[in-house]
């Protein structure tokens, strides 16, 4: 009977009248007319049509507006969780019964099929959306309904997507997704947020210790509804295993309820659908716990502790228990042996062990030719957040696994199913990517620091690749427990001051990449632009293969372009301000030559506060929420352009303050590598003073407009300045002795945008130079006269002054002078500054002026 209004799950439509038809298990809700056509699962038997599980990857807690639990199908008004790889949502306390139906993005040490089938997901659809279809709208706001496809994100009715082949071609962006069989990722150990490579929040860390918490804190929700006097709540609990945490679920039946009844409601709550008759309840008391306690070998005085709460509290508290029977019917799945089964039905008895069960069940698929010891039974325990699998004892007897299971939970005994599995010596073989280590060691030398300092294990670890100049290591490791031992060492590591960081890396099988597949390699700072990375970062592993996907704070460029070392050609799409595409382009300079694809094309999405570089290329002057799928498809369409990268050589001649005894050695020359522009004098000291301000109180500076007023700010502050730098520097352009105007400010601009925009060059055309291009190999010199010329240059009232263009540049200081390099600002002491052409021009992406016309239509 409904109170208030209520739409049908199937159809979308409202329910008029006053009754509807609802599950009593997942609050499924629909017309009577639409009973007979429903295809969607309950949450009680989704798990048991699973082929082969994947676990989900829950990031930290968050708020989520107008979506809908995947479990229970109400709306998620207090924190929830969301899977970082697919679309599930899901509520705090209703996340140990969600399906392990992850999309399944690399092959766990299996052969897995080369086709892909479309990975359904329902619901949290927006309301806009359209069946790809019947054409009409399938989405809603109001309830979990209409499905995706994960992998092509076809959208289509539950009754429409059963007439979809299965086949899933992974849509519009197929030449940019790293296929799921061409990634091969050993993650046995490995939780999914290492496997992904997401950083870990500290509220998840906490939400996980705080099991308590959580359970208790979703019943309570449940516990408001029945202020009916004639219904009581009872505390139920599952086994040993939630005593233990004290984790309950709260049930509501009448006074005079039957046990039945009871028992009936206690199996819904935890999502059971399985018959009444083969459970029972079991008071409970002190008794119960003490003789659980010799199971779970726990600590007497706290067990007993737990007890006296509940003799205290007023709500009853009751374990279900399964009766125990002497014979069983079980399934046995042989996911991994593609046998056109789903799985086979089997009767054990008490004297049933594991290797009868074997040879009982190989003649079902057809394989009783074959030798019993080539095969093995696995349990596979199928929870949300891990998949566990345990391989059993031939001699052991399967109904004692299965009561010990049941005594344990009956919820892991519903989550817990058979694989049977070829006995195939599989090699196992972790990536893990070491940073962080000193530079210009050899092989050998970096060997002994991990021994030293990790102690790792020779026999089963060995060095698969050095990168000397970035200090970084690649370990293949053949043992699971050892990959993880390291990994979980090396994050409280320091060696020589600097803390090692790790990153699990997959293999990339790049034979197996199709012939017109050019995966594009995503790169992520999720500290620029107003912190928005970090959505892009959720977008973009949805839409693509989270294993092209790479976090920038983790690890730097290196792991990413490592893992596409083999890969015949590559794409790659930087997202963060200019800093971020220098040193990804940095990074790509350094390891080309260890680089299949040695010239990947590099497509920028701006997130900084100048995005100069987006700007000319048409990517924008900065991200403003527009669609990450767009966004791709304009990457997929952008067209090849040519860019020229400078080598800057800082050489001071004196030596470096705060000198013992008055003798110091000179600074060793640095060198660094110039995209965008140059600056010296008074836009290097603005930019330096914004810097500091921007260390002093980093939290402020996440709009680009407030940032911009902080520039404007210290700008004020300088306009009184002598322009006298023409004084303090000489410059000699190829070779010729350059004179200089009266000037506050040099700036070398291989780009035309400077500072946010502006156009320090001109457009007017002039005798004495070329017109300027970003592939000529030329460099163009301009001088400003002051804040106030800047101000002028940046409201495009004024050009700069032309001084010079040219392809090598020697620039002498007499003192020390501010110095910026594409926004990264710094005093400069006395000496040499020699620019002058780095090595090949980069192929950058730029965004094609079609596509444009395109969205405007």
């Amino acid at each position: 009977t409904l109170t208030k209004p209520t739409f049908c799950h199937y159809c979308t439509d409202f329910i008029w009248g006053l009754a509807g038809y609802q599950c009593e298990v997942c609050n499924f809700m629909s017309h009577e007319k639409c009973l007979k056509n429903v295809k969607i699962p309950c949450s009680c038997i989704a798990p048991s049509l699973v082929r082969v599980p994947v676990a989900h990857c829950f990031g930290p807690p968050g708020h989520y507006k107008r979506k809908f639990c995947a479990v229970c199908r109400k709306s998620l008004e207090s924190p929830a969780f969301r899977c970082e790889v697919c679309e599930l949502h899901v509520h705090t306390d209703c996340i140990l019964f969600a399906c392990s139906d992850c999309r399944q993005c690399h092959q766990d040490g299996h052969l897995d099929h080369d086709t892909y089938h479309h990975h359904w997901r329902e619901g949290n659809l927006s309301s806009s959306a359209r069946c790809e279809f019947c054409k009409k709208t399938c989405g809603s706001s109001e309830v979990l309904s209409g499905m995706r496809c994960e992998w092509c994100g076809i959208l289509a009715h539950a009754a429409c997507c059963v007439i979809v082949p299965p086949e899933c071609t992974f849509g519009r962006l197929r030449n940019m997704i790293l296929p799921p069989s061409c990634v091969q990722l050993f993650s046995r150990n490995f939780s999914k947020l290492h496997c992904f490579r997401i950083s870990e929040n500290l509220q998840t860390e906490a939400d996980e210790d705080d099991d308590v918490d959580v359970s208790t804190q979703g019943s309570t929700k449940d516990i408001q509804i029945s202020t009916d006097s004639s219904k009581q709540t009872l505390k139920i609990f599952d086994g040993n295993d939630a005593v233990k945490r004290n984790q309950f679920r709260l049930i509501s039946v009448p006074r005079i309820a039957k046990n039945e009844e009871v028992v009936e409601a206690a199996l819904r709550a935890y999502y059971i659908n399985d018959d009444q008759q083969e459970y029972e309840l079991q008071t409970f008391t002190q008794q119960v716990l003490l003789s659980d306690d010799v199971i779970n070998r726990n600590d007497a005085a706290e067990d007993s502790n737990l007890g006296s709460v509940f003799r205290e509290s007023v709500p009853e508290a009751w374990i279900i228990r399964a009766k125990p029977k002497d014979e069983e019917v079980i399934r046995i799945y042989p996911a991994w042996l593609k046998v056109g089964m789903a799985y086979v039905s089997l009767r054990v008895n008490k004297d049933s062990t594991v290797q009868t069960v074997i040879k009982e069940v190989l003649p079902l698929l057809g394989r009783q030719t074959e030798c019993l010891q080539n095969f093995k039974l696995v349990e596979v325990l199928m929870g949300s957040k891990q998949v566990q699998r345990m391989v059993l004892d031939n001699q052991e007897l399967i109904l004692n696994r299965l009561k010990d299971i049941r005594k344990t939970s009956i919820r892991q005994m519903n989550q817990t199913r058979f694989y049977i599995v070829e006995n195939s010596k599989s090699i196992v073989q972790v990536n893990l990517f070491v940073g962080g280590l000193p530079p210009q060691l050899s092989p050998e030398e970096y060997t002994n620091i991990l021994k030293e300092e990790l102690a790792i294990k020779t026999n089963v670890v060995s060095v698969s690749h050095v990168y000397q100049a970035q200090g970084a290591v690649v370990l293949q490791i053949s043992c699971f427990s050892e990959a993880e031992r390291i990994y979980m060492l090396v994050k409280d590591t320091v060696v020589n001051d600097k803390p090692l960081n790790a990153v699990v890396i997959p293999a990339v099988m790049a034979s197996k990449i199709p012939q017109n597949c050019c995966p594009l390699l995503v790169f992520v700072n999720p500290k620029s632009g107003g912190l928005k990375g970090r959505d892009l970062l959720y977008s973009f592993r949805k839409l693509l293969n989270p294993h092209q996907v790479f976090e920038l704070t983790n690890g730097g460029p290196l792991p990413g372009f490592h893992t596409f070392s083999k890969v015949p050609s590559f794409r790659v799409l930087v997202c963060g301000g200019d800093g971020t595409v220098g040193w990804v382009l940095g990074a790509l300079e350094e390891i080309r030559h260890k680089l299949v694809c040695s010239e990947p094309s590099v497509a920028i999405l701006p997130l900084g506060t100048g995005n100069d570089l987006g700007r000319v290329l048409r990517w924008g002057a900065g991200y403003s929420g527009e669609d990450p799928y767009s966004i791709l498809v304009s990457v997929d369409e952008a067209d090849d352009v040519l860019m020229d990268r400078w080598t800057i050589l800082l050489d001071a001649e004196e030596p470096a303050e705060g000198a013992e005894n008055g003798i110091a050695e000179p600074e060793p020359p640095k060198i660094v590598q110039m995209n965008n522009y140059c600056g010296l004098g008074i836009d290097a000291e603005l930019s330096l003073d914004f810097h500091h301000a921007r260390e002093e109180e980093p939290g402020k500076f996440n709009s680009r407009f407030h940032n911009k007023g902080v520039y404007v700010k210290v700008g004020l502050q300088k306009i009184s300045h002598t322009r006298n730098l023409h004084k303090d520097i000489k410059l000699q352009v190829d070779q010729h002795e350059v004179e200089l105007p009266s000037i506050e400010g040099l700036i070398f601009i291989n780009i035309p945008s400077w500072g946010s925009g502006a156009d320090l060059w001109g457009s007017e055309s002039d005798n004495r130079f070329e017109k300027p291009r970003i592939d000529d190999g030329l460099l163009e010199v301009v001088g400003v006269t002051g804040v106030v010329h800047m101000g002028q240059v940046q409201g495009g009232f004024r050009s700069g002054i032309r001084i010079a263009q040219g392809s090598y540049f020697r620039v002498t200081l007499l003192k020390p002078i501010p110095v910026q390099v594409d926004g990264e600002p710094w005093i400069q002491a006395p000496g040499q500054i020699i620019i002058s052409a780095a090595g090949p021009k980069v192929h950058m992406l730029k965004k094609s002026k079609q596509k444009q016309k395109k969205t405007g239509s």
